[in-house]
């Protein structure tokens, strides 16, 4: 059921980063940020009270609460037009939050490639807190492409991996994540800063908030 659920994270994630490069008008993306938000919250709230006291799928249960949280905020910010200092300032719990997730996933689950998945939801909530409490509105093409490009590599295809049975071999994946995330998300850093902020909607202009999570 949680791998279910990631692949339609991964679904928002693109989504939000197509809002933010103005790709999607933000109020139609609000939308579906509502439908993932509740799907995350239900979906953790069935695997808990399931566990049957199983600590550490209890564990791995609750992180999914903080996507579901952050999807019902932007969805509703996005439709009210609610100021993203509120989100923004969120999405910096949720990064410092990800930071425990990801050394769980690395000393008590026996999980490193989800321990790097975890650092990569760190650094993007981190670019949210940024963009949406600080207002680094510079920021808006860089975050926008690495939301869309996180929603394939953090959770669609993980996801589908994961449902077809192929996500086996932890400790390959988790270094080559590592590699990827270097390599693409440094070499975006300078292209992102040179060709400006995109055109956006006003909407987006706006509320800037279309952020995953």
């Amino acid at each position: 059921m949680g791998n279910a659920g990631l692949l339609y994270v991964g679904a928002v994630l693109f989504l939000n980063g197509l809002i933010l490069l103005g790709k999607v008008e933000a109020k139609a993306g609000a939308v579906f940020n509502l439908f993932v938000g509740t799907l995350q919250v239900i979906t953790p709230t069935y695997l808990i009270m399931t566990a049957q006291g199983d600590t550490h799928q209890i564990l791995s249960a609750s992180g999914l609460y903080l996507f579901g949280f952050t999807y019902l905020y932007v969805g509703i910010g996005l439709l009210t037009g609610l100021d993203t200092t509120g989100v923004g300032y969120f999405s910096l719990f949720v990064a410092v939050a990800a930071l425990g997730y990801s050394f769980a996933n690395f000393h008590l689950l026996g999980d490193p490639s989800f321990g790097v998945i975890w650092l990569y939801w760190a650094f993007l909530w981190f670019l949210f807190y940024l963009l949406l409490g600080l207002k680094r509105e510079a920021l808006t093409s860089y975050t926008g492409w690495v939301t869309a490009i996180e929603g394939w590599v953090t959770g669609a295809i993980p996801a589908f991996l994961l449902l077809c049975g192929y996500w086996t071999h932890t400790t390959e994946a988790a270094i080559a994540l590592g590699v990827f995330a270097v390599v693409v998300f440094g070499c975006l850093w300078p292209i992102t800063r040179r060709g400006g902020p995109p055109t956006r909607s006003r909407d987006a202009a706006n509320t800037a908030d279309a952020q995953g999570g």
